[in-house]
């Protein structure tokens, strides 16, 4: 398996305001593609989002019913925990708190799911408030499938691992459940601020 995509190269941009990039990143006007293994492919016609697990009723969109839920476009720095950060981009998604409105739960915890296998673990209080999406346009344009398109999670104060690619369901527990690369060290809740790469930091 291949853990880094290619097309990753380190540039340096200009200095950005030092109250934008956390400690030890720098700043890169490229987008690196890094991903835990091959890139899956998902028709539009077979893509479902699902929100299950410590729900009153399980939820399902298909694109047609996702793309037609209210959506946002918001602008946002993000940051790779292999240390580079991209500042200003520009994503068109729907927010958590929307798909999340009128669900009855006692969980404290979400694991995300991919296509592909992938999962990652954020609590759930990381996910409301205006704080994530699940993110479907890039710069104007359709998600590539390199950055996680159909759809993507995007939770920008975290590392962008925890902005799982290819986004198949939201699961809400009432216990916490480590994710792919937290169960292999990285850290649970991954702060670029505090740089909690790994489990010891």
């Amino acid at each position: 398996m291949s853990f880094i995509s290619r097309g990753f190269q380190r540039r340096q941009a200009p200095t950005a305001a030092s109250d934008r990039v956390p400690p030890g990143q720098y700043v890169t006007r490229d987008f690196p593609v890094l991903s835990a293994g091959a890139t899956p492919r998902i028709g539009l016609d077979e893509w479902r989002l699902e929100l299950v697990g410590e729900v009153d009723q399980p939820r399902r969109w298909s694109w047609q019913e996702f793309t037609a839920l209210p959506a946002e476009d918001v602008t946002v720095d993000i940051h790779c925990v292999t240390k580079w950060s991209k500042l200003d981009t520009p994503w068109k998604g729907v927010s958590l708190d929307t798909l999340l409105d009128g669900v009855e739960t006692s969980a404290g915890f979400v694991v995300a799911h991919s296509y592909g296998g992938y999962t990652t673990n954020l609590p759930l209080d990381d996910l409301t408030g205006g704080k994530a999406w699940v993110a479907y346009r890039y710069d104007g344009e359709p998600l590539a499938p390199e950055h996680g398109g159909p759809a993507r999670l995007l939770v920008p104060h975290l590392y962008f691992w925890k902005s799982a690619k290819w986004l198949r369901a939201v699961e809400l527990r009432t216990d916490d459940a480590p994710g792919f690369w937290e169960g292999y060290g990285y850290h649970n809740y991954g702060d670029p601020w505090q740089e909690q790469r790994y489990s010891g930091d």
